[in-house]
């Protein structure tokens, strides 16, 4: 009896040895199984690409630079100031000299002629009634009433009307001569501001190239920077010339054209008072 159960413990000990010995590489597998699939699921988690969180970097204020402000637009007067500047005040100032002498010599002339200019047909029949209700007296009192040279012109004629119509003619065509001149007065200097601003202009043209070429001597070196200075002031002071003399030019041809009209309209109303002189019998032959 002892050694059927001593057979059956061993047979017993066997049989689970052996279920052990099976079940030790079934556990491992499973346990290498699980390894492996805790590789692979380790290495998948790290084949993904990691998330990274972004991190905001503190902004900086871009700050702009103020745009420039806008050029102020030059009124004509700095325009015209600084160009004097830079051609130089020595014959700018001269030349401006010439403007203003100029200028105020043609204004004068304007406004004398201006003044001067007198209704021709007006007088003409003032006098002429004047001639039949009261006399030579009473045509020389419009005459003297009335501004301008064909008036004066008038005057000296029915003044002289008693010692013949020669005498008439004669006293009107000096009288006339007399007028013509003080029409023409100061239109020699106007004359001569035109012609002399653009001398100026020229000579300061010629002394800018001159100081510009010293300064390409000095430098031995053809810069436009060195010889800007010069050209520029050389070539502003010949249109400030070329300007001042068109200006003056403008003023002595409306000057010169004024005094035309009046010359003719004395001329005809020369002839016209010899006619009513004659008309009326004033004159003593």
């Amino acid at each position: 009896m002892k050694k059927f159960f001593t057979l059956v413990a061993v047979i017993g000990m066997f049989t689970f040895g052996a279920s052990n010995i099976y079940a030790q590489p079934e556990e491992e597998a499973e346990q290498t199984e699980e390894v492996i699939e805790a590789v692979e699921g380790d290495s998948s988690t790290t084949t993904e690409e990691p998330v990274v969180e972004e991190v905001e970097a503190p902004v900086e204020e871009i700050t702009t630079p103020p745009a420039p402000a806008e050029e102020v637009e030059k009124t004509f007067h700095q325009v015209v100031k600084q160009k004097f500047i830079e051609g130089g005040p020595t014959f700018m100032a001269v030349v401006l000299v010439c403007l203003i002498f100029g200028l105020a010599i043609a204004i004068e002339r304007v406004i004398y002629l201006s003044m001067a200019t007198t209704n021709t047909k007006k007088l003409v029949n003032d006098v002429e009634d004047a001639l039949s209700s009261g006399g030579v007296e009473a045509a020389k009192e419009v005459c003297r009433n009335t501004p301008g040279p064909i008036a004066s012109i008038y005057y000296q004629g029915l003044d002289r009307s008693s010692e013949g119509i020669d005498m008439v003619e004669k006293s009107v065509e000096a009288y006339g001569g007399v007028q013509m001149g003080l029409l023409e007065k100061g239109l020699s200097w106007i004359s001569l501001a035109i012609a002399l601003a653009p001398m100026l202009g020229f000579m300061g043209t010629v002394i800018g190239m001159i100081g510009a070429f010293d300064k390409i001597a000095a430098a031995n070196n053809i810069s436009p920077a060195i010889v800007a200075e010069g050209i520029g002031m050389a070539l502003i002071t010949t249109v400030s010339g070329l300007i001042v003399a068109m200006i003056l030019q403008f003023f002595y041809n409306l000057i010169v054209a004024k005094i035309d009209g009046i010359v003719n309209d004395m001329e005809d109303a020369s002839i016209t008072l010899i006619d009513l002189i004659l008309k009326h019998n004033v004159s003593s032959k």
